[in-house]
C-alpha cells in the first residue's frame, strides 16, 4: 500500500472527479442542444452546450476542496485541470493529423468534423474556466471569512452563482462570437446562465451531504479559513 492518509486518499478521489468532469465537458462541448424550461409565469427557451452540464460539478468540487483544503488545495486542482485540459487539447492535435486507415470504422472526416470544431470552443472554455475558477476560490474564502466559517450555502451558492456569470459570459461570446447574432448571443449567454443557477440551487443539498459524509463519516476537519491559518502561524 501507499501508506496515504484518509484526508490525502480523498483529495486525490475529488481531484480525479474533478478532472474527469472538466476535461469531458471541453471534450464534448461542440455539440449544442435546445432545452424549454417552464419558470410558470414565462418558459425559456435555452441553447446549451452538452459540455455545460458536466462544468457545474467542477464548481461544487471546487467548493468541497476549498472547504476541506483551503484556498491553496483549491487552486493547486485549478491549475492542474488547466495545464491537463491544454495536455488533452495537444492529444487530440496530434491525434487529427495521424491519417485514419481505410478500414477505420472512424473516417478522418468524421474524425476531424467532432474534435476540429471544438477548438475555439475548448479555447473560449479554458479562459472562461480559469477566471471563474478563481474568482469563484476568491469570494468563498471572503465570504467563509465573512460569516466565521457558518452557513455553508451562502458561501457555496453565492461564490458559484458569480463565478458561473462570468464563466457563462466569457464561454458565450469568446466561443460564439460572429458565428451567433447579437440577439442569439445575449439569449444564449442568459439561458445558459438561467440552468447555471438552478443547477447550483439544486447541488446545494449535495453540498451539505457530501460535507456531512466527509467530515463525520470520514473524520476529516474542515479548513481554517485563509486569515484564520495567516493568524495562528503568525502567534
Amino acid at each position: 500500500m501507499l501508506g496515504l492518509d484518509r484526508r490525502t486518499k480523498l483529495y486525490l478521489y475529488l481531484c480525479g472527479v474533478f478532472l474527469t468532469a472538466l476535461l469531458i465537458g471541453d471534450t464534448i462541448g461542440s455539440k449544442l442542444f435546445t432545452l424549454d424550461i417552464p419558470l410558470g409565469f414565462t418558459t425559456v427557451h435555452a441553447t446549451l452546450s452538452v459540455g455545460a452540464i458536466w462544468f457545474p460539478i467542477t464548481f461544487l468540487l471546487t467548493d468541497v476542496i476549498n472547504e476541506f483544503y483551503g484556498s491553496e488545495g483549491a487552486r493547486f486542482v485549478t491549475f492542474l485541470g488547466f495545464f491537463m485540459a491544454i495536455f488533452a487539447f495537444l492529444v487530440i492535435f496530434a491525434a487529427r493529423r495521424i491519417p485514419a486507415a481505410p478500414f477505420s470504422p472512424i473516417g478522418q472526416d468524421t474524425f476531424d468534423n467532432v474534435f476540429g470544431n471544438a477548438n475555439r470552443i475548448f479555447v473560449a472554455s479554458l479562459i472562461a474556466y480559469l477566471v471563474g475558477q478563481l474568482v469563484d476560490i476568491g469570494i468563498f474564502q471572503f465570504a467563509k471569512r465573512l460569516t466565521q466559517s457558518r452557513h455553508i450555502w451562502l458561501r457555496s451558492t453565492g461564490s458559484t452563482l458569480i463565478s458561473q456569470l462570468i464563466d457563462t459570459l466569457l464561454v458565450t461570446y469568446l466561443a460564439f462570437w460572429g458565428k451567433l447574432t447579437p440577439a442569439q448571443l445575449k439569449q444564449t449567454a442568459v439561458t445558459s446562465y438561467v440552468v447555471k443557477v438552478m443547477l447550483a440551487i439544486g447541488l446545494t443539498p449535495v453540498i451539505y451531504a457530501m460535507h456531512g459524509f466527509i467530515h463525520r463519516q470520514l473524520g476529516i476537519d474542515e479548513h481554517p479559513a485563509d486569515v484564520e491559518r495567516v493568524h495562528d502561524t503568525v502567534v
